[in-house]
């Protein structure tokens, strides 16, 4: 049995018993007891309406939502690289948290003109939409997650190409909500801890920039081999540099380990983590 059906079990046993502790206080000491920052189900998807609205109750009340994207990453990386990180991000955030719960990733993103094709859609297998089809799902869930009880929205964006968006929607969710409890938030730590200080990182580590890149290339692959090894085919990756290029590779991905993975994957949880706390402390 998983830690949160652990929890609701006790806490139905808890109601039948009337132990005569206000049952906030006893699901947030189960919770607690059966180690959600480590190991309990935190994706919203897997979870039952029943035990969202247990959780709810013992006070995790953080509803992330990530973003990814579905778009070309060369021969050698799955067309939903972006969605495979933010949804195992996400996850190890909301454990750290102890408070969050994770929504269903968005993998529709803007990706380029479709006809004629510009940027990622000029390789096969991308999928883009229109900026204001994609303001709109981004708004609507988190004032979906609102209605249900969560307090702090938080959106995390795998992909550089739509940050803004990502901002725009956050302040115009709190112009909307302003003064009714509720808050969105775009963390852009999350999107920034996987560039410069990862960059820096793999440096020290003796690579150069043209290996590093900016998509596709070592620091792109490194990152998906630590999160989600089956998504990256080493066979199949650039026999050199300008072959990547040819192939919509920006850098060179046959630098890329796990290790140099782990390395980002540990600057965008710790540095996430310490941003969402931040901005969803309340006086």
């Amino acid at each position: 049995m998983g830690a949160r059906n652990v929890a609701v079990t006790i806490g139905y046993i808890a109601r039948r018993q009337c132990l005569g502790y206000p049952m906030r206080f006893l699901l947030s000491l189960i919770f607690l007891a059966c180690g959600v920052a480590q190991g309990a189900e935190v994706a919203l998807e897997d979870l039952t309406t029943t035990q969202v609205r247990e959780a709810l109750n013992a006070g995790h009340t953080v509803a992330i939502v990530p973003i990814g994207g579905t778009e070309q990453n060369g021969p050698h990386m799955v067309l939903g690289k972006h969605n495979q990180r933010a949804r195992e991000l996400a996850a190890r955030i909301a454990r750290q948290l102890g408070n969050a719960l994770v929504a269903p990733v968005l993998s529709y993103v803007p990706e380029g003109q479709i006809s004629p094709p510009t940027e990622h859609m000029r390789h096969a297998g991308t999928i883009s939409i229109p900026e204001a089809a994609f303001k709109s799902v981004l708004a609507a869930t988190g004032r979906s997650l609102k209605q249900h009880g969560f307090t702090e929205i938080v959106y995390l964006g795998d992909s550089g190409n739509y940050q803004h968006l990502l901002q725009d929607v956050a302040a115009g969710l709190n112009q909307e909500w302003a003064g009714r409890g509720a808050r969105a938030h775009f963390i852009k730590e999350y999107y920034q801890a996987g560039q410069a200080p990862f960059i820096a990182a793999l440096r020290a580590k003796g690579l150069s920039d043209a290996q590093i890149g900016t998509h596709a290339g070592a620091a792109d692959t490194a990152l998906l081999m630590a999160l989600h090894p089956a998504g990256v085919h080493v066979q199949a990756m650039p026999r050199d540099m300008q072959a990547g290029a040819n192939q919509g590779v920006r850098g060179d991905p046959r630098a890329a380990s796990v290790e140099l993975g782990q390395l980002g994957v540990d600057l965008i949880v710790a540095r996430s983590v310490a941003a969402i706390r931040q901005a969803t402390s309340r006086p």
